[in-house]
Order: C-alpha cells, then sequence, then structure tokens
C-alpha cells in the first residue's frame, strides 16, 4: 500500500469533480475546488472521518468492497479504478467484457433521480450501485460478500431476505428470477467463472431451485409490476422499469408508483428518510 500517492490520487480525484457531475446541488459558496470530503462520504456510504483519514495517510489498508464504493462515487474510469487497486495494495479486478465497472451512461442517469428508488444491477443481480431511495425502500446491498452479491443467490440461500415481498409472490419471483439467470449464464459463456459458481452453489443447496433450473425456462426480465412489503410502510405497489445499456450486461431499475396513490405518497416519504439517512454516512 502506497499511503501517500493514494492519498494524493484520492484528493486530486475529489477535487476534479464538481457537483454537478454526481448529480448534487451546488450548494453553499465553495472555498476549494471539486468536491467536499462529507460529499464523498455520503456517496460512498462510509463516514467522512475514514476518508479524511484516506487523504492524511492515516488509514489502515481499504478493502477491496471499500474500494469499490470509492470508485462509483469518484466515478472512475476503469484505469483510474486499477490504479486505484494498485495503490491500495490490491489487485485490480479481472477486466471481464463484463465487469461490476459501472456503465456511466446509467449512472450519469442514477446521478439525477433523487426522489426516485433506483439502482444499478449487472445480469446475475449484482447490486453496483444504489441511490438513497432505492436504500430506504430495499435496503443497503452493499452489506453482502462473495455469492451472496447476487440477489438471486440470496434469494435460494437466505429465505429471510424474502420477506421484501408478499408471501404469495415468492412463486412468482422464483420462476423468473431463475430463468432470467439461464439468459445470463447461457450470454456469459463457459468461461466465465461467477455466473458457474453462482448455479453450481445453488443447485448444491437449493432443491427449489435445482427444481426451477431443470425446466430450463428462459425469459429475460424487462420490467414489471411490484409488490415491495416496506417494515414500517406495509405493503407498496411499484412498476419497476429497466432500462439497459446496449450489451444488456447491466440493468438500471426504477421505482415509480401511481401518482396520487397511496403507494406514491409512501415513495413520496421514503425519498425524504433515504436522504437523511444517506447523509449521515455509515462507518
Amino acid at each position: 500500500m502506497d499511503r501517500a500517492q493514494l492519498a494524493d490520487f484520492l484528493r486530486r480525484r475529489r477535487e476534479a469533480l464538481s457537483p454537478a457531475d454526481v448529480g448534487l446541488g451546488a450548494g453553499a459558496r465553495r472555498r476549494t475546488p471539486g468536491l467536499r470530503r462529507e460529499e464523498v462520504a455520503m456517496l460512498a456510504g462510509m463516514s467522512v472521518d475514514y476518508v479524511s483519514r484516506l487523504e492524511q495517510q492515516r488509514a489502515t489498508q481499504p478493502s477491496e468492497q471499500i474500494l469499490g464504493a470509492i470508485t462509483r462515487a469518484l466515478r472512475l474510469t476503469v484505469d483510474e479504478r486499477d490504479h486505484l487497486h494498485r495503490l491500495a495494495g490490491h489487485n485490480p479486478p479481472q477486466r471481464q467484457a463484463l465487469s461490476e465497472h459501472v456503465h456511466p451512461t446509467l449512472l450519469r442517469i442514477l446521478d439525477r433521480l433523487h426522489d426516485t428508488p433506483a439502482q444499478v444491477i449487472d445480469d446475475l443481480g449484482t447490486t453496483l450501485a444504489q441511490n438513497p431511495a432505492a436504500q430506504a425502500l430495499l435496503g443497503n446491498d452493499f452489506r453482502y460478500e462473495g455469492l451472496d452479491r447476487s440477489q438471486v443467490h440470496r434469494w435460494f440461500t437466505h429465505p429471510e431476505g424474502r420477506d421484501v415481498y408478499p408471501a404469495e409472490d415468492h412463486d412468482h419471483q422464483s420462476r423468473v428470477q431463475v430463468a432470467d439467470l439461464r439468459v445470463s449464464v447461457t450470454r456469459r459463456g463457459a468461461k466465465d467463472p461467477r455466473a458457474h459458481a453462482i448455479v453450481d452453489s445453488l443447485l448444491e443447496r437449493s432443491p427449489e431451485f435445482r427444481l426451477l433450473w431443470q425446466k430450463h425456462d428462459v425469459a429475460e426480465r424487462r420490467g414489471e409490476e411490484k409488490r415491495i412489503v416496506h417494515p414500517e410502510l406495509g405493503v407498496i405497489a411499484v412498476d419497476c422499469q429497466i432500462l439497459t445499456p446496449n450489451d444488456d450486461s447491466q440493468r438500471l431499475l426504477v421505482f415509480t408508483a401511481v401518482p396520487g396513490s397511496e403507494s406514491a405518497e409512501k415513495l413520496d416519504l421514503l425519498a425524504v428518510v433515504g436522504r437523511q439517512s444517506f447523509a449521515g454516512g455509515a462507518a
């Protein structure tokens, strides 16, 4: 880990961004260029103190998960992401045609959806970016590690995670997730290790998944009506629209409700709660 170069790189990338670049308002008059440390901390979902310690060469070696959050917050290119990993003493992630580096077009759209729950996932169900409203609606997906980063893997291996949908919707969700996963695994090809690791794990651990996988149903998810169960607000009926770049490897999920409906009022409330929670930061 090269603390001095890491600190310099993070500071210069922070100063190179404007609030508008990341979907934030300009706010009060700024004495220094670029983003403030607290804004980077908010975007990365970590504490301001930790960001300060990184820039002051006082932090311990950041994990790869933290580096991923910083990459998203600073809108780093793939080359910059790899450089960040090397400075922090990690090997860069493998460059595959389908990676966890968020597509710039989707990220620009996400930056502008302040009051609408939205998140970017890859075609294996891995959450790559979430706005505050999405975290308020669905929870923080970045707390998971390993194969559980995939929503599909969690669905069949952690039954308690299914509480986000009403019990009567579980069978439908199981079927559509498996049919969509089949499309993605085939598209990625036989040499994609992560796709096949997810399938192999689920075949071993979940009888329900084995039964559905054997049916060989194929159907890519392109948006649908959903009912989300929020722990405080109850059932929220939403339309989930899916936007994809040209290669279909990543998807922007946008959750809206019928204007004037009870569900729309709940989403408006969650947007406020999400902003307040997100601004507090995480350690």
